[in-house]
Order: structure tokens, then C-alpha cells, then sequence
């Protein structure tokens, strides 16, 4: 694949330049999505196999937020793109309830293939039908003489992105930085692995509490994952201080677990410890591993701070596993996951009914059920969510979710005060929680803030260099609304990559392809739209949009109309 990726390839009468993401054949071109070409090269580095479904998700989403849906609608657009028919392939065959198939030759391209069509043509979107006949492409002496500034320009431009990334992360060195490692599960059963991913999410967020500690984000944490990588290597990648890594196995009711604190300058252990205790008193290991780390960092916690850590969010294990089973669905954002994290969410407020950041994680659902149209009774869901996640804070005020919770419920009420209030507080108890940061630029970015969302949305990346899509979101959003819509839709393509089910980017990226009068990808987007969720309209869009500004707010439906979403 990666000779593929680098030189290039023909397939049938199309010319594949992965590098520049375009289709060439004659003069005709076509730029393709990130995603949709590394589908492609997938499958061409494949050429007559049968790839599943499971395949193309572990090995092109590589681990990102995908619904059955995503890998179909990629396909699609791969299709459109070839001008390939599914009923009468030359190109791609489905095989029913197995995959897909490369039916088409290969041809690898050498390094004799002078010309790259993009130097020539801006690519036409993929939705052209148009057809033109072959011809050679020609590059003018005087362009050729301009090549090697062109490419000196590129280069200095990648420095100083590079050089700014550095910086960022950087920034915020004063204080010692920890990374806290996916705990290795020893155990030979799978569903043990939600289990102990709770148990390392779980020391992030005790961690994420203290103010005179940088701690990175879950998100970040968890794309380490079975990876072999030396203390060193995630210094110069994350430059962080410590890694605290560790492993545990379960043995009917008996547990034992392993954790280390190494020290990135040189790799040494600064301190470890054996855990062997029964199951039930997980919780107060955990305890002791924070407690532990606190005095070997001679980190200074402030009362409120100690305070915090001491409250445990329940002290039953039934309920917990119940809730860490409703994290681990909910992750798929579809309506059907979001039903079935709710009862897990229910279950473990029956056996808890004291669980404050269950009723935080209940309370969202229905919100989510409101944002998305999955609910026939909108306004009496998000009362609910909004009294579900006060009464989550009123019995644990230490857990930083259930703030954000809060606040992403007042924001779908357009209640903005005191949405930033509960997001803030949930910065407050937690100053290391990214999440936290991220709803504050959702936040600003609803209040027509473009510039404060930017500002936040760094900040939250910095904490979570391994961010997920919604910083992105937030960053491509603040642009749009500054009226930056090439650099918007640079921004949304990459957040969409990372996530292909989240309808609010394409949202966004449909307006902006519309300001931009790249009707063909605007209509493509809304039709994408419809076929995730067809109750997203106009008047959908209107009523649940966090835009306060009536401006922006008539620019992004005016933008919406024009792509074609139905009223």
C-alpha cells in the first residue's frame, strides 16, 4: 500500500493520485475526500479480495467513532466518483453479508509518470457528470520555473506549522505533565476490557482535579492502546514527564492489579506497587493510586481539591459496571445506542440511587434525543435532562461530566449564561478536563464568539493532543462563522473523517460549500444528511442550532436552503 499511496496507481481508465486526493482521466477530475481515497487505496492494495466490513473499519477508521452507515455512504461516494454503477459494476462488486471487491486491474504507476494532473486543473467536484476525451497534459516553462519556489514555500510553511504545534503543546509546561496508559487487560475475557478501561478513565479523571498537575485527556490516553512505545518516544510525541502504566487480571472475585510511574528523561520507575484485593474494592485502589501519586509528585492540592478526591462517585459495583456498559454504547451516537446506554444508565441508578454521575450520563441522552430528532416529545425530554442532571450534581458535586452534562442541556435550551456557568464549573473542580474546555468554545461559538471558541477549543487540544472530532467541529465552526469558508471546510473535511455519523458537521460543511458556491458537494452533503437522520430540515436545524446571533443564525439556514435541505 504504500508504493500505492506514494507514486500512485491506474484503475480501469482512472488515473489515482492519493498524495493529491484526485481522480484524473483526460481532462476530467475528481477530488476526493480523505477517507473515500484511503478506501480506495485500501482496496486496490487488495485487488481481487474480499475486504469485510470489520476489516475497512479496524484498518481505515483505525479505532474513530463509525457506524454501520459510514462505510456504506463511503463507498458510495466512491462509486459516484468512478461513475461506477452498483447494479452493473466494471469497478467495485458488493458481496452480500461478506464485503466489498476490487474487480477492476491494478496498475501501479513508475516513476517515468511525469505529469500530476493537479498542476494543471482545479478538480471538479465529485458529483460532475461531465465526460471529455484523453489528452496529454502540458506544463508551461514558466510554471516549471516557478516549481521550486513553490515547493520551498511548502516547505517553509510545514516548519513553522510544525514549530507552532510544539509550541502549543509546550505550552503549558510549568507544571509537571502525566499520561496515564490503558491499563493492560490480563484477563482472557473480552468484556473484562470495559471493565478495566473504566479503571484507567477513572484515574484520569481524579488526576484531571488537580490544578498544579497537567493530565491528559482519555481520548489521547486510549490511542495508545496495546501500542509498544518507549518512554522516551511519548516524551518527544506528547512531551509529557511521566507515564503511569500499569496492568491487571481478575480471578473470580479476586483482582490484582500492577501500575508503575515511570519517569520519561530516563525511563526509570519512580515508584510501583502491587495491587491484590477483591473485586468489590476496586474503588478503593483506585484511592490509593491517586493518593499514592500525589505524594510521589509532591503535588500541592488545594482543601476544595482534597475534598473532591476523597467523594467517591458510588461505591457498588453492580451499578458501576452497569454504567461503564452504557459508556461503552453510547459511543456509537446512533438513536438505537443511545436508547440502549439509557437503560444501562437507569439500571445503575435502580442499584445506586445515590450515583450522581449516572444521572449526568442519563441526562445527556435525552439531550442528544432532543438534538437529533429522536424523540416525539422534545420539550418535556430536555425538562427531564435538565432535572436529571441537577439532581446528578446535587448528590456529587466533584464529578466534572456531570457539569458538562448540565451545561450541554442548558445550551440546548439557548439558556447560554448559565450553559457557560455549569461548563466552567465543570473546569472548576477539574482544571485538566478537555471536554470541559470543549463545550465552552461549543458555548462561544453558539454567542456568535468565534474568536473566545478558538481560544478554548487550543486549549482543549493541547490537553488532548489525540483529539476527537468535536474540537475540530469547534475550530472549522468559529472560522465559518468568521467568514473563513475555505478554511472552514478544510477543517470539517478532517473532523469528518474522524467521525463519519456526526450530523453537525456536515451541517456546517454543507453551508459553507454553499457560501462557496460548490453546489454539487452542498447538495452531496444534504443527501448524506438525510440518508443518517431524515427529521434533520430547515425548521429541525432552526429550532435545535445553538446560534443566538439572528444573523448568523439566518446566514447558516440561508446557506442550508441553498444546499438543498428540505424546509
Amino acid at each position: 500500500m504504500e508504493n500505492l499511496n506514494q507514486k500512485g496507481f491506474i484503475i480501469g481508465d482512472w488515473k489515482v493520485s492519493p498524495a493529491e486526493g484526485v481522480l484524473s482521466r483526460g481532462d476530467e477530475m475528481v477530488h476526493l475526500e480523505p477517507k473515500v481515497m484511503e478506501v480506495l487505496v485500501y482496496l486496490a492494495s487488495r485487488q481481487g479480495e474480499v475486504i469485510t466490513r470489520e476489516e475497512l473499519e479496524r484498518d481505515v477508521w483505525r479505532g474513530a467513532l463509525v457506524g454501520y452507515d459510514a462505510v456504506t455512504a463511503t463507498v458510495i461516494k466512491l462509486r459516484k466518483a468512478l461513475k461506477d454503477n452498483a447494479k452493473q459494476p466494471r469497478l467495485i462488486v458488493t458481496i452480500p453479508k461478506r464485503g466489498y471487491q476490487l474487480i477492476a486491474p491494478v496498475t501501479e504507476l513508475t516513476d517515468e509518470v511525469v505529469v500530476s494532473p493537479v498542476a494543471t486543473k482545479q478538480p471538479v467536484t465529485q458529483t460532475s457528470d461531465s465526460q471529455s476525451t484523453n489528452s496529454q497534459t502540458r506544463i508551461p516553462n514558466s510554471l516549471l520555473r516557478l516549481l521550486p519556489m513553490a515547493v520551498l514555500g511548502i516547505f517553509v510553511v510545514a516548519i513553522l506549522m510544525f514549530a507552532f504545534m510544539q509550541i502549543a503543546v509546550k505550552s503549558n509546561k510549568a507544571l509537571p505533565s502525566i499520561v496515564v496508559l490503558p491499563i493492560e487487560n490480563l484477563d482472557t475475557s473480552e468484556e473484562y476490557d470495559v471493565f478495566v478501561d473504566g479503571i484507567t478513565e477513572d484515574i484520569i479523571t481524579d488526576l484531571s482535579r488537580m490544578s498544579n498537575l497537567t493530565v491528559f485527556a482519555s481520548a489521547t490516553t486510549f490511542k495508545y492502546r496495546n501500542q509498544k512505545i518507549t518512554p522516551q518516544a511519548l516524551r518527544d510525541e506528547l512531551n509529557v514527564d511521566f507515564i503511569l502504566t500499569g496492568s491487571t487480571r481478575r480471578y473470580d472475585n479476586d483482582i490484582r492489579i500492577n501500575v508503575q510511574l515511570i519517569n520519561t528523561k530516563n525511563g526509570h520507575n519512580v515508584w510501583a506497587q502491587r495491587y491484590d484485593r477483591k473485586v468489590v474494592e476496586v474503588f478503593a485502589v483506585q484511592d490509593e493510586i491517586t493518593t499514592s501519586l500525589v505524594e510521589t509528585l509532591a503535588i500541592k492540592l488545594s482543601s476544595q481539591e482534597k475534598q473532591r478526591l476523597s467523594q467517591r462517585a458510588t461505591n457498588n459495583l453492580d451499578a458501576y459496571e452497569h454504567f461503564l456498559e452504557g459508556q461503552r454504547i453510547s459511543r456509537q451516537q446512533t438513536k438505537q445506542s443511545n436508547a440502549q446506554a439509557r437503560e444501562s444508565y437507569r439500571r445503575a441508578i435502580e442499584i445506586d440511587p445515590t450515583y450522581g454521575r449516572a444521572y449526568g450520563a442519563l441526562s445527556y441522552t435525552l439531550a442528544l434525543d432532543y438534538r437529533h430528532g429522536w424523540t416525539d416529545t422534545p420539550v418535556q425530554n430536555l425538562e427531564r435532562a435538565l432535572e436529571l442532571a441537577e439532581k446528578g450534581i446535587a448528590f456529587d458535586d466533584s464529578i466534572p461530566q456531570t457539569y458538562w452534562s448540565l451545561g450541554y442541556v442548558y445550551l440546548r435550551r439557548n439558556e447560554y449564561e448559565k450553559a457557560l456557568k455549569a461548563a466552567a464549573d465543570s473546569i472548576r473542580v477539574a482544571p485538566n478536563y478537555a471536554d470541559g474546555y470543549g463545550l465552552l468554545a461549543l458555548i462561544s461559538n453558539g454567542l456568535g464568539q468565534a474568536n473566545k471558541a478558538l481560544e478554548y477549543a487550543t486549549r482543549g487540544m493541547q490537553l488532548n493532543p489525540y483529539y476527537t472530532w468535536d474540537y475540530l467541529f469547534n475550530v472549522g465552526f468559529a472560522h465559518y462563522l468568521l467568514g473563513s469558508y475555505a478554511q472552514a471546510i478544510e477543517l470539517l473535511e478532517k473532523a469528518q473523517a474522524r467521525n463519519e455519523n456526526a450530523i453537525p458537521i456536515k451541517l456546517i460543511l454543507a453551508a459553507s460549500y454553499a457560501h462557496t458556491d460548490r453546489l454539487d458537494d452542498a447538495q452531496w452533503m444534504v443527501d448524506q444528511i438525510s440518508v443518517l437522520n431524515s427529521s434533520t430540515t430547515i425548521s429541525h436545524t432552526s429550532s435545535t442550532m445553538t446560534l443566538s446571533e439572528p444573523n448568523l443564525k439566518a446566514m447558516l439556514l440561508d446557506g442550508l436552503r441553498k444546499a438543498g435541505l428540505p424546509e
